[in-house]
This record gives C-alpha cells, structure tokens and sequence, in this order.
C-alpha cells in the first residue's frame, strides 16, 4: 500500500469513526434501550480506533533519539 492509499484510509478511517460516534451520542440522547447495539457500535469504534493507529504509526514512525 502506497503511502497515498494509506493517507486515503486513514481518513476514511476517522470519518467513520466520528460517524459511529455521533451514532452511540445520538442512541445514548435518545434513551435507547438497546445496549447490545450500542455495545457493538463501541466495539466497532474500538477496532476503528487500533486500525487507524496502525496505519498512523506506519507512517509516522517513531524515532529514538
């Protein structure tokens, strides 16, 4: 993957994090019942979240000085 194609992920990446997150605020306002949903969206997030720091610490490595 090229560093482009990951740039390109990595922001689809953040969109649909926000957007999943916007989700759980608007069930959790809305007095959802329906805890196993919201339990899989913030699992959802949580994989989103460790693959866009995956793809962050590929392209900005770090460096031991």
């Amino acid at each position: 993957m090229t560093e482009q194609e990951m740039r390109k992920r990595l922001e689809s990446l953040k969109i649909e994090h926000r957007d999943l997150d916007a989700a759980i605020d608007a069930l959790t306002l809305a007095g959802s019942t329906d805890q196993l949903q919201i339990a899989r969206l913030k699992k959802r997030k949580l994989r989103l979240r460790d693959q866009i720091s995956l793809i962050e610490d590929q392209l900005l490595p770090d460096i031991i000085a």
